[in-house]
């Protein structure tokens, strides 16, 4: 088929614009080859003024338009896209689904058979070039497919392969886990400051703490585990403040945050009609 866009996009929403941003911000392509199509105009326009990205004029023209269709739109709003995009869609295209919780199997069969799919996880700091995707290839998905659908999210970060069984998990893990260290981050702040550190002055301190640590677990081999034992001296101020959060349970709610979010993503694709 004539591609006239590099990649284009159903829905741009929090995940669809963050990967967009991303993209533009990598140099995947020049803006004006990326075709977004999203009924919010509010939600639109800011990409189109900002990046220069283009805007279709129907969730069909998506499909007319680019061989490579991000679906980015939320779960309830899966059918309904299918519906509009379906019918531009071959064994030419691959679609690359963002939508937590929807299996493959949904996706096939409402296209036509032919259609290559991949599920994809991003997360949101994909927009800074610092996000982490998996992908599970879906039965008809070649390893050029899987090429391509690398080659769209190591622009934007890492990337890991999975079996589809597991992408709820992911979904849980690290799709949810940027809110779940913003939370954490929101708390420690709020901690300093009670303790008499002046606002401005804590975020500093623990932003880049959290920047500082993640830099360390990255460059090291060793287990976090190592890490934290690392900076915990016997008797001293940091292992009576690891007591307090094992104390309150904090390992123990990470546990209950990743295993009840993966099965929300369960729940969202059982939903589906």
């Amino acid at each position: 088929m004539a591609q006239d866009f590099e990649i284009a996009f159903v829905g741009a929403g929090q995940m669809g614009s963050a990967l967009i941003r991303g993209l533009v911000r990598a140099g995947f392509c020049e803006p004006g080859r990326i075709l977004a199509a999203e009924p919010r105009q509010e939600v639109l326009r800011p990409l189109l003024v900002e990046l220069g990205i283009q805007a279709a004029s129907s969730t069909a023209e998506v499909g007319q338009k680019s061989s490579t269709v991000v679906l980015a739109v939320k779960p309830q709003d899966v059918p309904r896209a299918l519906e509009e995009l379906a019918p531009a869609l071959g064994s030419e295209h691959l679609l690359l689904s963002l939508a937590a919780g929807v299996p493959l199997r949904f996706l096939q069969t409402r296209l036509s058979p032919g259609v290559r799919l991949i599920r994809a996880m991003p997360n949101t700091p994909c927009l800074l070039g610092m996000g982490c995707s998996a992908l599970a290839p879906g039965s008809h998905a070649t390893a050029q497919d899987m090429n391509r659908a690398r080659s769209v999210f190591e622009a934007v970060g890492e990337v890991v392969e999975l079996r589809e069984e597991l992408m709820d998990a992911v979904t849980g893990l690290s799709g949810s886990g940027p809110a779940y260290l913003f939370l954490f981050a929101e708390a420690l702040v709020e901690a300093g400051v009670r303790m008499g550190i002046p606002w401005s002055a804590a975020r500093t301190l623990v932003f880049q703490t959290l920047r500082g640590a993640s830099e360390m677990l990255m460059a090291s081999s060793e287990h976090p585990a190592r890490l934290r034992e690392q900076v915990s001296s016997p008797g001293g101020t940091t292992l009576a403040g690891l007591a307090a959060l094992e104390r309150g349970g904090f390992r123990g709610l990470l546990f209950q945050a990743v295993e009840e979010a993966t099965q929300r993503g369960r729940e969202l694709g059982r939903e589906l009609k």
